[in-house]
């Protein structure tokens, strides 16, 4: 799906480098994660508010052995 500005799940998780369980962890428990925009049944998130919120919040350093 390609609506401008905004991402598929899938496309934010890989953006964002984590699954696509955790897109939907994120905007349940954390404040001020993006929230989505419903377009049918799909999940569509504004791909400006997504980059933001990762230079906000840099990826945590994976350690030896994960």
């Amino acid at each position: 799906m390609n609506i401008e500005g905004f991402l598929s799940t899938p496309e934010a998780a890989e953006r964002l480098g984590v699954k696509v369980e955790s897109v939907y962890t994120f905007a349940r428990r954390l404040a001020g994660f993006p929230q989505p925009t419903k377009v049918g049944r799909t999940l569509l998130w504004p791909e400006a508010e997504i980059d933001e919120w990762r230079a906000k919040h840099p990826a945590r350093k994976r350690q030896a052995g994960e």
